[in-house]
């Protein structure tokens, strides 16, 4: 059993709710921020919204501000960039720093150090806006199999992603990827189910698998279909379950990852598991992955609220 901090609520002061911002997650920013927010509230919390699309940061100093909680998904939020603000303002903050923030944003990079540190990723290749060739397409599904998925570098929430099976397909979806990347990642499509183990200060919550009758499991699978299916406590055996624990652990360490967070698997038709992404900030919205892995591990979505603000503690 995880066990909650010691401190109270009033050990945080006057604690912002980052929410909204400017990125293409902006509404389920929101909706994940004003669940945290009341979340905070039912713990005694002097929680407040708090919206940097709407507002200047310095107005966390001018109005007291002692704690930021980080609500924000997406360029703007998780990608280190509000992480250094915040640091050079001298605030507390949720989550995951300003390099490693960065680096989990970035799908591109994060494969790369998973793959050098011998962790499991599907193979993939890179498409640049400045330099792709279209002619490519054909060579490109040769080497990466029959199928593929093609993800913007740098965005979350399924958006810009397409699963494509042929060099005709794959070039129009590049080409839809490049309006919200200029770096475009190609990976080999892995045939089986998908996992996500959500980590806590620390630890690995239960794991969650997730099934659609969708293509993937894509925006709208995540949050608008009522047919997607998610299984928590998951399909996996004991000794399944403790090797995806100590994986997701392992990778999210890998790429700077620290307080809370969320790593992202497919499993193959022959049980392997297969690292897809890490995200710093994950959704935490009525149908979101984090609180329902929370809710097996017998927390209630203010208790974790609670202990999502409590890796505002973590020394950088």
């Amino acid at each position: 059993m995880i066990e909650l901090s010691n401190k109270t609520a009033a050990d945080y002061g006057k604690v912002a709710v980052m929410l909204g911002g400017t990125s293409a997650e902006r509404e389920v920013s929101l909706n994940s921020g004003k669940a945290m927010l009341a979340g905070l509230q039912q713990m005694g919390v002097n929680a407040y919204a708090f919206d940097p699309a709407e507002r200047a940061l310095t107005e966390l100093l001018t109005e007291k501000f002692d704690r930021v909680v980080i609500a924000l998904h997406g360029r703007g939020g998780e990608d280190g960039s509000l992480q250094g603000a915040l640091q050079l303002l001298n605030l507390p903050y949720t989550g995951t720093g300003v390099l490693g923030s960065a680096l989990c944003m970035d799908k591109i990079r994060s494969k790369q150090i998973w793959q050098s540190l011998g962790l499991p990723t599907a193979n993939y290749k890179i498409a640049d806006k400045r330099s792709f060739d279209a002619g490519s397409c054909g060579a490109i599904m040769a080497s990466l199999g029959e199928e593929v998925m093609v993800k913007p570098a740098q965005e979350g929430s399924s958006i810009g992603m397409a699963r494509v099976k042929n060099a005709l397909q794959l070039e129009t979806a590049i080409q839809d990827a490049f309006k919200y990347d200029n770096k475009v990642l190609i990976e080999q499509f892995v045939h089986g189910s998908e996992y996500t183990v959500s980590i806590l200060n620390g630890n690995a919550l239960p794991s969650i698998s997730m099934s659609t009758p969708r293509e993937f499991y894509d925006y709208a699978a995540k949050y608008q279909s009522d047919n997607t299916l998610y299984s928590c406590p998951s399909d996996l055996s004991v000794e399944e379950e403790s090797h995806l624990a100590e994986l997701a652990l392992e990778a999210f360490d890998a790429v700077a990852g620290s307080g809370w967070g969320r790593v992202d698997f497919m499993r193959d038709q022959l049980g392997r598991f297969y690292l897809l992404e890490a995200n710093t900030a994950p959704g935490m919205t009525e149908k979101s992955l984090v609180p329902m892995a929370a809710k097996q591990a017998g927390f209630s979505f203010a208790e974790l609220s609670f202990a999502v603000l409590t890796t505002s503690d973590q020394i950088r």
